[in-house]
């Protein structure tokens, strides 16, 4: 099936929901699926954003400002994770418990609002990894259409560069709580040490980046074919200066550069399940 033959079945997808409010976090993923919604559904259609301490405040303002110029209708709920019983400590679960009260907290929007269905922006590709969240989205019966029309990233980017998205290329991005090792605290101010690191890397010109904290050391992640500028010397320098002062006393680079789901990779099959 052409990507466009996938495009015209999620049209389809949508068009047989009468109504629905989009989990929108202002990604490559979800913009796209509320851009393609709106289109199907008219106004039958509201983006609900949630944010907390694990959301940066540019992704914020981006779902904004795209809601806006595009006339969509925009609810932005408090969704904090932290308040959340033993979200905290970081289980391996922990997914699964900010998932479950977002889509709670959704859900009575949509109700509000007179939408029938949720929907959330996963794609073909996030089968892969361990995403126990998506025990909640199943429990919650959120719809997932991307999946349903079997897209892929790399189709979704694609797709999003023709209808004129300017996220077409935007780095991928996951929750700043991903950032830590299973069981290693998460606290706010570690949570606004990464956000400082990552936006500064970003500011440097860095477009895909990971800080991954392990209590005194941060380690970063970035694209192999971005290691030569990471390690030029002043470029080197700027990073170490400024990780000291955000709180890191050393900074590492991983040398396997950056992948999705990296805090994963200790986890055996289980405590995957």
């Amino acid at each position: 099936m052409s990507v466009h033959d996938k495009l015209e079945n999620l049209k389809n997808i949508i068009k047989n929901r009468n109504s629905a409010a989009v989990a929108f976090s202002g990604g490559v993923d979800s913009t796209f699926l509320l851009k393609v919604s709106a289109e199907v559904l008219g106004d039958k259609v509201v983006a609900i954003t949630a944010h907390s301490s694990t959301y940066p405040e540019r992704e914020l303002r981006e779902a904004k400002e795209f809601a806006k110029q595009n006339s969509i209708r925009h609810r932005v709920i408090i969704s904090e994770e932290l308040d959340v019983e033993g979200f905290s400590d970081n289980p391996v679960n922990r997914c699964y418990l900010c998932k479950n009260e977002l889509y709670e907290k959704i859900k009575a929007v949509a109700d509000e609002e007179g939408m029938e269905y949720i929907f959330e922006g996963s794609n073909v590709d996030d089968l892969g990894d361990f995403r126990p969240g998506m025990q909640a989205v199943r429990e919650h019966g959120v719809i997932s259409p991307l999946k349903e029309a079997q897209l892929t990233k790399e189709e979704i980017r694609t797709l999003s560069k023709e209808m004129g998205l300017n996220t077409w290329d935007k780095q991928a991005f996951a929750c700043l709580s991903s950032r830590f090792p299973y069981g290693e605290k998460i606290t706010k101010e570690r949570l606004q040490m990464i956000d400082r690191a990552e936006q500064f890397l970003l500011d440097l010109g860095f477009k895909q980046v990971r800080v991954r904290f392990h209590k005194d050391i941060a380690r970063i992640e970035v694209t192999q074919d971005s290691f030569e500028k990471i390690i030029e010397p002043a470029t080197r320098e700027k990073i170490y200066t400024e990780f000291k002062n955000i709180g890191f006393m050393y900074t590492a680079l991983d040398l396997k550069g950056y992948r999705t789901g990296s805090m994963n990779e200790g986890l055996s099959q289980e405590e995957k399940k």
